[in-house]
């Protein structure tokens, strides 16, 4: 959070500075939430980017600079949900215009990294609805409080412990089904 200036001091927080500070403390974090959300670093890093940029032209309307970081997450939760929306689009998209079915095969790499109990937790993660998803991650990655979570997904704190116990529970059956 940024250290709020001393009531006599003549110095306030500009946008640069604030940014900046933000940044060196965050950016790190802020790419880890939104790679687990998107799966995707480069997509990650240019939506925690965008959410910068729009924190540093909309910092003169900001009332309480201690928001700041809810504000970053929010931004960071919400460009996610875009760029996933954007990407199921796109893909439906190529879907439609393939001509010829192309049957998958997984790699050997995949074979292989599937057999790690952490991965398939990432696996049966990835499979949650977007919502439980971001519940899941928001709670025990980022290690919000639910209030906190509400804020950042735009949703009440009883549709996060909703989200939350469905996600769990899919995340139980999803493994316990697992081999």
């Amino acid at each position: 959070m940024l250290a709020e200036p001393a009531r006599d001091d003549a110095r306030v927080w500009s946008a640069d500075d604030a940014v900046t500070a933000l940044f060196s403390a965050h950016y790190r974090g802020l790419v880890r939430l939104a790679v687990l959300l998107l799966r995707d670093e480069p997509a990650a890093e240019d939506v925690v980017q965008d959410a910068y940029v729009a924190l540093h032209r909309r910092w003169w309307r900001l009332r309480d600079a201690d928001k700041a970081l809810a504000y970053l997450r929010t931004s960071v939760v919400n460009g996610a949900r875009s760029a996933l929306r954007h990407r199921g689009v796109s893909d439906r998209y190529v879907a439609a215009r393939r001509a010829v079915d192309e049957p998958t095969m997984a790699s050997a790499e995949s074979g292989a990294l599937a057999l790690l109990r952490h991965r398939e937790v990432l696996e049966a993660v990835r499979r949650l609805p977007t919502r439980q998803r971001e519940a899941i991650v928001l709670r025990y990655y980022g290690e919000l409080s639910e209030a906190e979570i509400a804020d950042a997904m735009g949703v009440s704190k009883g549709s996060v412990k909703s989200h939350a116990a469905r996600g769990m529970a899919a995340l139980r059956e999803s493994l316990e089904l697992a081999p």
